[in-house]
């Protein structure tokens, strides 16, 4: 792993959380920087607000991925709160919604962050679902929000064959829609991936926004204290 990234200062605010596709490790990334702020003492929040994918509980239906944002919060709110449209088969929300007979509101999700924006976070994180340009019905998309909220938007990046042309299709298209992209994340998906650090150079040179860190290949990782991985320091 490269231990040469410098590290960037990143302002209070709240940053939209999206990816180079689905199962790039969002959540994983979402946590660490969680676990960043949190060691600098900084009150945080993190917002899932649609899922698919969920277990029923007795509590309702439950997403892995909310709950590990719930858990690394330093404020303590509801799960409702953190993952209001939640769907149980892991497919497309959209799809989810129309099979389910259910709509996915653009109000809840307005809802959702205001209510959450009420606990005063210095940092709150929004995470997305799947990749950037996630439908939510027939008409919308879910990055639309993100552009109408302007959202600054932290890009992780799945290493993998085939990553360079989605990272660079997914930062073009978000700097297109006039919105900033804060930094990214580097996040390793297999423990030996052919050429990485060149892979990693590469982006580091085309991606005009800083490395705000490399998430290694690791065993667990879902049970692993990250905060060493994130190069930011965040500030008023």
């Amino acid at each position: 792993m490269s231990k040469l990234i410098t590290k960037t200062n990143l302002p209070f605010a709240t940053y939209f959380i999206t990816g180079t596709d689905t199962d790039v490790g969002k959540t994983i990334c979402t946590k660490a920087l969680l676990q960043a702020a949190n060691k600098q003492s900084i009150r945080t929040l993190a917002y899932k607000p649609i899922t698919a994918g969920c277990e029923e509980t007795n509590e309702g239906l439950r997403n892995q991925d909310a709950l590990i944002l719930q858990q690394h919060s330093s404020i303590t709110v509801d799960y409702d709160n953190v993952n209001p449209i939640a769907f149980k088969e892991p497919i497309a929300p959209h799809i989810a919604a129309l099979k389910t007979q259910q709509v996915i509101s653009i109000d809840t999700i307005n809802k959702g962050l205001a209510t959450l924006q009420i606990e005063q976070p210095q940092l709150l994180l929004v995470e997305g679902a799947g990749g950037w340009h996630l439908p939510i019905n027939d008409q919308q998309l879910l990055s639309e929000w993100v552009v109408e909220k302007q959202l600054p938007v932290i890009l992780v990046v799945g290493l993998k064959l085939g990553c360079l042309n989605h990272a660079l299709l997914t930062a073009q298209t978000i700097q297109q829609s006039g919105l900033y992209i804060a930094g990214w994340i580097a996040n390793h998906l297999q423990p030996n991936m052919p050429y990485v650090q060149d892979n990693i150079s590469t982006l580091k040179s085309l991606i005009k926004a800083p490395l705000l860190a490399e998430i290694p290949f690791l065993k667990d990782i879902d049970e692993q204290e990250l905060s060493s991985y994130i190069a930011v320091k965040f500030s008023s």
